[in-house]
């Protein structure tokens, strides 16, 4: 099976793990993946649940479209994610109930919408910038977004989802997953949750996992 083929697979089989699992509903979400020559993208207001590999959005290096249905919306932004970070190849993006349920509250911190909870949101999620609103598909989220890229694992768009970026679609989804839990975790504890892991604690997870925080 050729590199396009399994990401092709990858693709569908990653969008239908969200959806069952209620990571996204209707035709929320994006998945998209990096080539040596060019990007694959889920189709604009496709279901990830029942994605077809033959149809996924098929570009040139330059957002051109080759085959299959009409890309994304969002496909100007994940171009700009992939070209600020050569080493990225896979990203992700649902509307996750509970972290959009973080960026509708006043009081959530824009540096990161959730605070270090537990050692395996640092290591596999990190530090999760909030975004300020911008209409689905906006350019203006382009230059909000791009200085996050090498810093962080991704970024909480207000009011609309999470998006995150990774070496593989596979690791840009078990970051995301990573943080949605989490995310779960502090309603769940609201107000009688342990304090935040402390600097020293952070440190080492920084040191030990790479980890982005």
């Amino acid at each position: 099976m050729s590199v396009e083929a399994k990401a092709r697979e990858e693709i569908c089989r990653i969008g239908a793990s969200l959806y069952t699992r209620g990571y996204t509903v209707g035709s929320a979400g994006n998945i998209s993946v990096r080539l040596d020559d060019g990007f694959l993208i889920t189709p604009t207001d496709a279901c990830l649940g029942f994605l077809d590999p033959a149809r996924l959005a098929r570009l040139d290096q330059n957002g051109e479209p080759l085959s299959g249905d009409r890309a994304s919306k969002t496909i100007r932004l994940h171009r700009a994610i992939y070209e600020s970070d050569q080493s990225l190849r896979g990203i992700v993006h649902t509307h996750s109930t509970h972290l959009v349920a973080l960026s509708l509250l006043v009081q959530t911190p824009s540096d990161t919408i959730l605070p270090p909870l537990t050692p395996y949101h640092v290591m596999k999620a990190g530090r999760i910038p909030l975004i300020p609103y911008h209409r689905p598909g906006a350019p203006e989220v382009i230059d909000l977004v791009k200085p996050y890229v090498t810093a962080v694992r991704g970024v909480m768009l207000a009011r609309i989802g999470p998006t995150f970026w990774h070496k593989s679609v596979a690791e840009a989804s078990a970051a995301l997953e990573e943080a949605e839990e989490t995310a779960k975790l502090f309603f769940l504890t609201r107000g009688s949750a342990l304090p935040p892991l402390t600097e020293t604690e952070i440190a080492e997870l920084k040191s030990a996992f790479d980890a982005k925080w």
